[in-house]
Parts: structure tokens; sequence; C-alpha cells
């Protein structure tokens, strides 16, 4: 962006400037590493909900066959008590995979590679003012 740094006429009008880009800066670097941070953790967590989400349901559709064959009693009791809680498991990894799955990856992705290109304008921004405060 051009920005009307010719309207600077003072070398303590271009210190102010480079001062408050400074620390818009440092702001945003911490923010791109808080972010950098986010998006390894989401990925990792990403790759870890969907695989224990597969053995889930693998188990939960074996468990569904064993159901079908069973003879009414205890045993056919346990198998379904343990379809509820897997059903439940599933129900938590789902929930879990809307907050930190590929969805939430992609999201952390954008908002990373936005910081980016506000640590690039902010770097031009302080270039102009530097060039300005040259010419005084």
């Amino acid at each position: 962006m051009n920005y009307s740094v010719s309207n600077l006429t003072q070398v303590a009008d271009c210190n102010a400037l480079l001062a408050w880009a400074g620390k818009e800066k440092a702001d945003l670097s911490f923010k791109k590493l808080s972010d950098e941070r986010l998006t390894v953790r989401y990925a990792e967590t990403s790759l870890e909900l969907d695989a224990i989400l597969q053995g889930v349901l693998a188990e939960l559709a074996a468990t569904e066959t064993i159901i079908a064959v069973l003879p009414e009693g205890p045993t056919k009791e346990d198998a379904m008590n343990k379809k509820v809680r897997l059903e439940y498991k599933k129900f938590l990894l789902e929930t879990r995979k809307e907050s930190y799955g590929s969805v939430a990856l992609l999201e952390k992705e954008m908002d990373l590679g936005r910081v980016n290109q506000e640590i690039a304008e902010v770097d031009a921004f302080i270039v102009a003012v530097e060039a300005q405060k040259a010419t005084l």
C-alpha cells in the first residue's frame, strides 16, 4: 500500500510512528508464534482423532455383528452395554473433531496466513516511514 509518508515533516513524528509500528509488529509476532503452535497441535490432534474414531467405528461394527448372533442373556446384555458406551465414545470424538479436527485446523492455518500478511504490511509501513525519516 502507498502510505502518505510525505506528509511527515518532523523526525519526532517518524520516531513515534516507528515505535508504534514496532509494538504492532511485536504483538503480531507473538500472535504468529501462538498460532504456529496451535496449528501444529491441531494438526496432531486432528490425525489422532481420526485414527481413534476409525478404531471406535470398527469396534462398534464388530459389536453390532456380535449382538446380532448372540442369544438373549447376560452376554448379549453386556454386548449391548458395550455398544452404548461405544456410541457415546463416538459422539464425544465427533464433537471433539468439530473443535480440533480438520475444519479447526484449516481455520488456524488461515489465521496464521492472515497474521503473516499483517506482519508483511507492518514491515512495508516501517520501510516507508524510515525512508521518509532519512530524507528529513
